[in-house]
């Protein structure tokens, strides 16, 4: 299979064709230029890191999360063995299909019923349903994989970042084992440089053969203020450049503004409703309210997906 991201010969001489010319755009290129040429900003290629959320600023997070949509079949399918659920706030909502409600709660109250719902599942059973999701389910409006709604203009971000010497890592409120099984083929960032939310696992041998084992126990969750704890936990450096596009990416491009020396920060807006989704402040998926405030106190680039893309999706 052919990777995602690539660019025709005819335009490899940018390289980001999907993006309009205009102020985002140029931040982009000039920020890079400017730490990758000698010069008083000069940034050696092992400080050059780059954060990306995923949900919302690498691909699509309407009209719920992806991986809560996956993950409501998970819980639906192990349900009979757990009647205590039915006074769940998070599996009253699974049980209505109440997206709205599913989303007000966040990451975590789903996360739980999901280790619940896997327990006992090794990393290997698990991963194989990740795929099998992954390489079949389709979003509801565009009736298309879901794999396939990755934003084109963000791939040539990562990919022109790369070229440049970086190294791209994915920060995201998601599950990071629901992730690293097609993060690689979708954006070209390899399974160990993907920071997500965690539950517990254990090591054990099963028929003779060692396995880590799914618990039923939340162990992290990168989302809000745990960004920056996961960046330094799992990469262990300060990045120079952030994108995101809601408020729990906040802390993460704070902790990248706060570094010596030149830093990029921006934020991805769905002001698209035709060829994407219109929201921001109001919406219960993907809130941009403080985040969009600090962004324009602080100067921060807001990427508008109306103005800036000239194309959202790959083909």
């Amino acid at each position: 299979m052919v990777a995602f991201g690539l660019c025709s010969p005819a335009r490899a001489a940018d390289p980001l064709p999907s993006w309009n010319e205009g102020k985002a755009k140029q931040a982009i290129v000039a920020f890079v230029e400017r730490v990758t040429k000698p010069g008083k900003d000069y940034v050696r290629p092992e400080e050059r890191i780059a954060t990306f959320d995923n949900d919302g600023t690498l691909w699509t997070e309407q009209p719920l999360y992806f991986q809560f949509i996956f993950l409501i079949d998970q819980v639906k399918a192990a349900a009979p063995k757990h009647p205590e659920w039915k006074s769940n706030p998070a599996y009253q909502a699974i049980e209505k299909n109440d997206f709205q409600a599913l989303a007000a709660l966040g990451h975590k109250p789903v996360l739980e019923l999901v280790a619940a719902a896997n327990t006992g599942m090794s990393t290997e059973e698990y991963e194989k349903t990740i795929r099998s999701w992954i390489d079949t389910a389709k979003h509801p409006r565009f009736k298309r994989l879901y794999k396939d709604l990755t934003y084109q203009p963000m791939k040539e971000v990562l990919a022109y970042l790369r070229a440049k010497g970086f190294k791209t890592f994915i920060v995201s409120g998601g599950g990071i084992e629901f992730m690293r099984p097609w993060t690689e083929q979708a954006y070209g960032v390899p399974p160990e440089q993907v920071v997500g939310s965690s539950i517990e696992l254990k090591y054990e041998l099963r028929d003779g053969k060692p396995a880590l084992i799914r618990e039923p126990k939340i162990h992290f969750v990168d989302d809000g203020p745990g960004k920056p704890v996961g960046i330094f936990q799992h990469i262990g450096r300060r990045p120079i450049a952030a994108f995101g596009n809601s408020d729990g990416d906040l802390q993460m491009l704070q902790w990248t503004a706060a570094g010596n020396g030149p830093s990029l920060m921006m934020l991805v807006h769905h002001d698209d409703a035709e060829r994407e989704y219109a929201y921001d402040r109001e919406s219960k998926i993907g809130t941009l309210n403080k985040a969009w405030d600090e962004a324009l106190a602080k100067g921060w680039t807001v990427i508008s997906m109306k103005e800036d893309w000239n194309r959202i999706f790959g083909k």
